[in-house]
This record gives C-alpha cells, structure tokens and sequence, in this order.
C-alpha cells in the first residue's frame, strides 16, 4: 500500500455508559496505564500512509482540543466541532469536505485492537465495494448479517432481502470507505447504519473482511475498560504501573494489578488489589480497595471476572506472566492446609500449576518444596497433590513481585533493606541448606556442572545472537576456545545449593515479606551464581554503591556462617559468574520472545547487553573472541 490515505476518528460522544468517570475525563483520553487510548489510536494509524486524521469534537472538546495541541500529532489532525452531536453518520456529513479526497479509513476512538488495518485496505481497494467493514466473532455483539461471501446484507433485524443470513458477525468500529458513499448521508444528524442500508437498496456492495481471533476491546463500560487496562499490563509483562507524578506508592499494600495514573496519590497505609486509580484521585489512610476504578469523587466496585476481563471457570483464573511453559492458575475454593488440619476448612485462594505430561521439574517442585519448607526457606507450602495429571496446589503469594514492588517509588533504606532480606534467603540456602543436602537426593545430583556451562553459552549464541540479532557468528573456533575456558573456570568453584535464577521476577513481597518461588531449577553450583542474579540483574539496575554494600554484607555474613567460605575465590568467581548468568538471561529473552511469543521480554535486552558488555570489558585479554563479538552487537533498533 503506497497511496496515502485519509482517516476520521469520531471522538464525539458523551461516554454515558462510563458515567462518572466521563464526567471528569472524556473517553478518547482515558488512560490505559499512562498512555490515553486516543494516543494509542493515532499511533497505529500513523503508521500508514496517512495525509491527515480528522477527528470530530463535541463532549468536552475543548478538552480534547487543547491534548491534540500538547501532541506529537498536531499537525496532522484536522478537528471538527459538532454543535450538536451530529451522530455517526452526520460526522461523516459534516467532514465531506475533508473525506472527499479519496477512499477514507473510520476507526472509532473507543477501540483498542491489534487489526491489521493495512490489510483491511488493501482488501477494500481489490474489492469493489463501497464500505469494506472489519468484523468479528463477538457474541454479545454480532448483528452484522453477511451472505456466503461475507458481503453485507443487513444489521440486526433489518435485511435486504429474505433467506440470505449466511452468518452474522461483530462490527469492530474500523471500516474503510469510499467517498462515494458520503452521498447516503443527509445533512445533519443520521446514523451511519441507515447509509449502509440505503446503500445497499441502490445496488452497492459493501463486504466485510473476517478479523477473528485478533485482540479487540471496546472500553465503552467501566468493566471494559479495566480489562482493557489489565490486558495492556499482561501484554507488557507486569503487575504494576505508576505514573511519575503518582504520590504516595510507598505506604501502600499491593496486590494484583494496580494502576496509578498522573496526579492520583495515596494518603497513609491502604492496602489496594487489582485497582485503577485515575488521574486527580485520593485515597485516604487505612482503607481497603479490591477490584474497582477510583476517581477524584467516586469508586466503581468490578467483579473480579469483570476486572481482569475473563470468568471464573471451576473458581480458576489463569495467571503468570513468566517464562516457563507451566500454567499456574489462581482458584477460590475449600481447603485444608497442612498448618491447619485441626481448624477445618476456608475459603482462599491458593495457586494450581499445572506441569506437561514427563517434567520432571513436577517432581523437583513438590521435593524441593518440602526440603526447602523443612530448613526455613520462604517457599509458597505445599498443600495437595494430583500425580496422575501433574497438578500441585500451592499457598497463594500474591502476584507483587520484587520487580513490581520497585515499580513504585523508594526510599533508599526501604529498598536497602528489601534486598538484604532477599540477600538473608541467599544466605541461608548456600549454607544450612547445603549443609542438609543429602536430604533431598534429587537435588544432590543436580550438578551445574561444565556440560550445563557450556549449554548457557550455546543457547546464548543460537537464541539470542541469531535469532534476535540476526546474526551468524564468524570464528567459531576463537569462540568456541573462549567458551570453553569460561566454563571450565565457572565448574573449578566450591559449590553450594543455588536457586539459579534467583533474580527480582522470582521474589515475591507478600505482605512485606520477601518469599521465594521458580525454584524447582535449583541446582549445585556456585553461590557467586545467585549472587550475580540478584545484584546484577537486568530487570533492575542497581545503584552501584548499594551493590557493593549488598555485596559485601553477603561475604561478611559468609564469613560468619560458611565454613571454609574463601572470600577470595569468591571474589574471583563474580566475574565469571556474571558473563555466564547475562548469556543465560539473553539467551531466555531471545527463546522466550521469538518461540514463545513472550515479546515483552526484548524490554529488558538493552539492561542485559549493557550488563554484558561490561562484564566482557573487564575479560577481554582472557576471552578476546568473545569481546568481538559483543561489541559488534548491533541495538535492538538496528
């Protein structure tokens, strides 16, 4: 597609259905997590060959006016006033002028959607029709009747003719139109329903093209609209956003998704579960929010079901963002934990993971659950067991993990401290635990030994430097000789029980209390291993001081607690550790955003080759091939 086109964006109406938030925020501003929907619409459109976007105004236009002005877009939106609301057919009339120059795209600004809208007018521009819609298999919403070649022939109960419903299918709010067809409109207010029915009677074709399966989200209800907040977080990987004018995060209890948008602020402790908080509200000390939209005046109590945009099916929901092919599930229902045998039941929520038939991280999981439970370590308790299909029931930690808690502005001591007890947990596998290994054999003979070393530096090279970076590595043999001594020196060092992936993602803060989970990876290798993980962790970057200090309290207390710790081997084995541990991560990015379509993970390659790049700056005599082929990484843009 190279002709360039113009697009309408009716942006009009009052938002009756998102009553009261509408009446503080007119709809095509409501923010999903920062960013206003209208935004995210011109984004997507302008990424077409587009010569302008008009945009009609009504219900607090000025409003909507002056954000245009503030935008990147200003000079490419037309506005048009309508005094009345003319409707969605007269918005169209009253920009004929504008809409006349060729074949029009209309993409309603209430809608969120991954439709390829290139592909919808190309479909229109070989088809022949007057108006191409785009459609979908919506329930609750499919009242466009379509024949057996998916051309229009009527909406609702209103048809051209009898005997020709083939199917009926959604209308998504994005359509592509030919200037022609503005003549079906009248002056004034009309809707555009009644000019596709009017053009059909004389003889036009109007066709559909069928976008099933497509992501699609009208936020025109409140419940629509917090699920569509839920999915941009599920679809950016995380739990917790915070606006940079947000005040107040620190003394806040969170859990679920949580939403802070511009201005709002929290007063005092109040705990907050799976809440927006839209821009200008308060919420006030010692109160309890769960599940609702918060404004300058008002609270709208959701569902869960309706919150997070599905249903409770058996009492489950899926959940987890992670990088595993485990499916872990959040279920309310009757249990009997095992600290509770003697009190009867109660109604929680626990977790249920599901495992693909001969994992054997399924057995891991339970035994090391139970060993790790015996000798102190935070993990989630073990409450029952289904061999036969691979499931475990696990206590519920929340969803707030390190990494989300440090979404929300700190004091430095508040984070100090957090990470010490993080830095406590570390200390206490690598030496009580290791102590008591014999206890649990199937961990004793998991070595992570030169084989699984030199395994990392592969995977980095086939997942990430190939297939994300799109390139094929030149002097094997200097490399393959690099990675080599990298791996021999990383399985030359005492080794300890590991977590080995002991980094911000895996620890979770359940009620202000660091707890451990992914854990079923644990392996015998070096402490160095873990400590690498937490303190140089491209999910989050460390101040450098506060590193050192985390460093230097983790061989202090070493000293103290594991016999024959060798603070100078130690020290020597960080660097190694560090190339091994930023190759393993880089190589999980690449696998788990180009296989496993997790591409919210390419946000963290940046923090990761920099980490890398410093790691390999200070080896550089010692792995010279390797240093090469660092440096000639190309950026994630490039």
């Amino acid at each position: 597609m190279t002709e360039p086109i113009n697009v309408f964006i009716p942006a009009a109406g009052l938002g009756e259905r998102l009553q009261p938030i509408t009446y503080h925020i007119p709809k095509p501003l409501l923010p999903i997590a920062g960013k206003p929907v209208l935004k995210m619409i011109l984004e997507k459109v302008s990424l077409l060959p587009v010569k302008h976007i008009g945009i009609n105004l009504h219900y607090k236009g000025d409003v909507i006016e002056d954000w245009i002005k503030r935008s990147a877009f200003r000079e490419q939106v037309i506005t048009f006033p309508e005094e009345p609301v003319l409707g969605t057919g007269g918005a169209l009339k009253n920009a004929e002028g504008f809409l006349s120059e060729g074949i029009f795209l209309v993409h309603n600004s209430d809608i969120l959607s991954d439709i390829d809208l290139e592909r919808l007018i190309e479909s229109h521009r070989s088809s022949g029709n007057i108006v191409t819609l785009a459609v979908h298999d919506f329930p609750r919403f499919n009242t466009v009747v379509m024949d057996s070649d998916g051309l229009l022939t009527g909406v609702g109960n209103s048809l051209i003719s009898q005997g020709r419903v083939e199917k009926r299918l959604a209308f998504t709010g994005i359509a592509v139109y030919e200037p022609a067809f503005l003549g079906f409109l009248p002056v004034g207010v009309s809707s555009v329903v009644d000019a596709w029915m009017a053009a059909l009677f004389a003889g036009h074709r109007i066709g559909t093209l069928d976008v099933s399966g497509c992501y699609w989200s009208d936020i025109g209800t409140p419940s629509a609209y917090a699920a569509a907040v839920v999915e941009r977080m599920r679809s950016e990987g995380e739990n917790i956003y915070i606006h940079p004018s947000a005040r107040g995060c620190r003394y806040a209890e969170m859990d679920g998704y949580v939403v802070m948008e511009e201005n709002s602020a929290i007063q005092g402790s109040v705990t907050v579960r799976n809440c927006i908080l839209l821009p200008g509200s308060k919420l006030k000390e010692n109160a309890f929010f769960d599940n609702c939209i918060v404004g300058p005046d008002f609270a709208i109590s959701l569902s869960e079901g309706e919150m997070l945009g599905s249903s409770w099916e058996d009492n489950v929901f899926l959940i987890g963002t992670g990088g595993s092919d485990r499916k872990y599930y959040r279920q309310k229902s009757e249990v009997r934990s095992q600290k509770s045998k003697n009190t009867g039941q109660k109604t929680e929520s626990v977790i249920v993971v599901h495992y693909p038939d001969n994992d054997p991280d399924f057995q891991r999981h339970l035994e090391y659950t139970t060993f790790f439970r015996k000798h102190n370590i935070p993990v989630p308790e073990l409450i029952d067991v289904d061999y036969k299909g691979k499931t475990a029931l696990f206590e519920d930690l929340g969803d707030v993990s390190l990494y989300s808690w440090l979404k929300c502005p700190r004091q430095p001591r508040q984070i100090e401290d957090m990470y010490k007890r993080a830095m406590d947990i570390i200390l206490l596998i690598h030496t009580t635990v290791t102590k008591h290994v014999y206890e649990c054999p199937l961990l004793q003979e998991r070595v992570f030994d030169y084989e699984h070393f030199r395994w990392e530096l592969d995977y980095f090279i086939e997942r990430f430097v190939k297939q994300i970076k799109g390139i094929e590595t030149k002097n094997i043999s200097g490399l393959s000789e690099d990675f080599h001594e990298l791996s021999q020196k990383a399985d030359s060092y005492p080794k300890t029980i590991i977590h080995r992936d002991f980094q911000s993602q895996n620890i979770m803060i359940a009620k202000g209390v660091p707890r451990l989970i992914d854990y079923q990876g644990a392996r015998i290798g070096p402490p160095a291993y873990d400590v690498v993980s937490l303190l140089w962790d491209p999910y989050h970057r460390l101040e450098s001081g506060l590193r050192e200090r985390l460093l230097a309290y983790y061989i202090e207390q070493m000293k103290e607690k594991g016999a024959g710790f060798n603070e100078g081997a130690f020290r020597d084995s960080l660097l190694t550790c560090r190339l091994q541990r930023h190759m393993q991560a880089l190589g999980a990015y690449g696998f788990l955003s180009s296989v496993k379509g997790k591409k919210y993970f390419l946000k963290h390659v940046e923090e990761g080759v920099r980490l890398l790049r410093e790691d390999v700056s200070m080896a550089k005599e010692d792995y010279p091939a390797l240093y090469r082929l660092i440096f000639s990484l190309p950026a994630m843009n490039g």
